[in-house]
């Protein structure tokens, strides 16, 4: 039994061709803007209560970094320099 595949040549929707070339990029732009004005639509955008909190809790976490990497360098480095300080000797 033999089968013959028939192609058909499809284009993608970005590709139309009302929208190739120069002549097309005003209706490909408001195509775009109107898609995304629908999908900003569809985000769920976080309240004032939760941008608050998670805005705390990242400046805190920054803070709590920028201790922990500032002990550790200045232990470190004390390390270091009283190791060349025995060296030289």
């Amino acid at each position: 039994m033999t089968t013959t595949m028939e192609t058909k040549s499809v284009q993608p929707p970005d590709q139309a061709p009302e929208s190739k070339g120069i002549a097309g990029w005003p209706a490909a732009a408001k195509e775009y803007f109107e898609e995304l004005k629908m999908e900003m639509k569809r985000v769920t955008w976080p309240s004032e209560k939760q941008v608050k909190a998670t805005t705390g809790v990242v400046i805190a976490s920054v803070f709590a970094f920028s201790a922990y990497f500032f002990v550790v360098d200045f232990i470190i480095g004390r390390g270091i320099n009283q190791f060349f300080k025995v060296m030289a000797k």
